[in-house]
């Protein structure tokens, strides 16, 4: 078994990061070397801004390189819940940003020539009981009329064209959603990034953050350097840093743990009785799995099958378990296939689940994608650049109030009360 994320175990390494220390000043440093980031900085180098990236890890260690692989558009909740919570203007907005995020990583994929396995192959949502039909078309009726004339319905017996297995009842289908492989992808923006000049230090962590003459002093590990303005994209692993950087975004983001295994490839013969449609999909339950097929075929398979706050190997493995048992309930005939990798990571949750972006606490930032950022971060980053190039913040999440959340300080002590409320509704459902 392979504890490394399948994107990291399958992509070449990321080297052109500085190997000089830390130092200069720089009309804008980033802290974080995920999308969002790396898609900022590509942004920033490409306008001629001076631009330098401050990554804790590897480009890509958290959310960017450890998710499953889906470029899903829509929105992470039903729309008419997002139209009652955002006013219906907001709602739309909100929901055509998706459509414009997967078009903006096709640009970048295209105009950098960057190889990644990127394929328009639509998501599937599933409804995991009958119970949750009637809401899920209800929801895709809403969506079709006001929003999004490529989606379609399918019944029961239309699914077995799709998938072959889960007794599943009838499911949603997004036309505009896509995949690649992120690993690739999130090594091609570092290297289009450099490329156009911008400087990329991993294993920099910001242990400090004070304002200077110049504008912010950023202090790292390996050395010191200035910005006139600062963007922060760091998303679940904000609460990793150390609390004075980022301590705005520690009480106002909740990391949520989501593992996945990943089979051995599987045979022509293994995928027509599987995932003969060979799109993303996704269930309709609370605690529901996300699948789809790898570049290479494997059955990628992932979910919260625990709720924690902790990714390591130790978590990975004990949730790896829970997602085997899984898959083979929702698969009969990939029971016994082997898993060759197992990984999990952190996901950045709002409370109400909608992401956030604006500035505060002397930064630009973009985060709180709550497992809807794969597709959205490319284009939020090219948005939180042009802020940093003067220019005011448009689009869907410009305004939109972020308040702390009562009692979290980082550490998200209710995360198994979470998980146990949202079983009881699995449940009853």
């Amino acid at each position: 078994m392979d504890y490394r994320s399948y994107w990291h175990a399958t992509a070449a390494p990321f080297d052109g990061d500085c190997t000089d220390p830390v130092q200069g000043h720089f009309d804008v440093a980033i802290i974080g070397g995920g999308f969002t980031g790396l898609s900022a900085a590509l942004t920033l180098a490409r306008a001629g801004a001076s631009v330098a990236l401050l990554e804790a890890d590897i480009v890509g260690a958290g959310g960017s390189g450890r998710n499953g692989g889906h470029l899903n558009n829509g929105l992470a909740h039903g729309y008419a819940e997002a139209k009652s919570t955002l006013g219906a203007e907001r709602a739309k907005a909100l929901y055509r940003a998706y459509d414009q995020s997967i078009e903006a990583i096709r640009t970048v994929i295209r105009d950098e020539s960057i190889d990644c396995d990127f394929r328009d192959a639509g998501k599937l949502k599933l409804a995991s009981k009958p119970s949750h039909v009637a809401g899920m078309k209800a929801n895709f009726e809403l969506v079709n009329r006001e929003v999004d004339a490529d989606t379609r319905w399918l019944g029961r017996r239309e699914l077995t064209d799709e998938i072959r297995g889960g007794d599943f009842h009838g499911g949603m289908l997004f036309e505009k959603s896509a995949m690649m492989h992120m690993g690739r992808y999130v090594v091609g923006l570092a290297a289009a990034a450099t490329r156009h000049g911008a400087r990329i230090w991993q294993a920099a962590p910001v242990t400090g953050r004070v304002k200077s003459a110049k504008g912010w002093q950023l202090t790292t590990p390996k050395g010191t350097l200035t910005a006139s303005r600062v963007i922060a994209a760091t998303g679940a692993y904000s609460a990793r840093v150390a609390s004075a950087p980022l301590g705005h975004f520690r009480k106002r983001i909740i990391p949520v743990g989501s593992f996945i295994i990943a089979t051995r490839p599987l045979s022509d013969g293994e995928i027509a009785a599987t995932l003969p449609g060979n799109r993303t999909y996704v269930t309709s339950m609370n605690i529901g799995n996300y699948f789809r097929l790898s570049p290479d075929n494997r059955l990628i398979f992932g979910g919260r099958a625990r709720f924690s706050a902790s990714s390591d190997q130790k978590s990975d493995a004990r949730s790896g378990e829970i997602l085997k048992a899984s898959l083979a309930r929702m698969f009969p005939q990939l029971a016994d296939v082997a898993i060759d990798y197992c990984w999990g990571g952190l996901v950045g949750m709002t409370r109400d689940r909608f992401p956030r972006a604006g500035i505060a606490d002397g930064m630009i930032y973009g985060m709180g994608y709550s497992g809807h950022g794969a597709q959205y971060s490319t284009l939020l980053g090219q948005q939180l650049a042009m802020m940093a190039l003067g220019h005011d913040m448009d689009g869907p999440l410009a305004g939109l109030d972020w308040p702390t959340i009562p009692a979290h300080s980082g550490k998200p002590w209710f995360l198994p009360l979470v998980g146990l409320w949202f079983g009881l509704r699995d449940r009853l459902s």
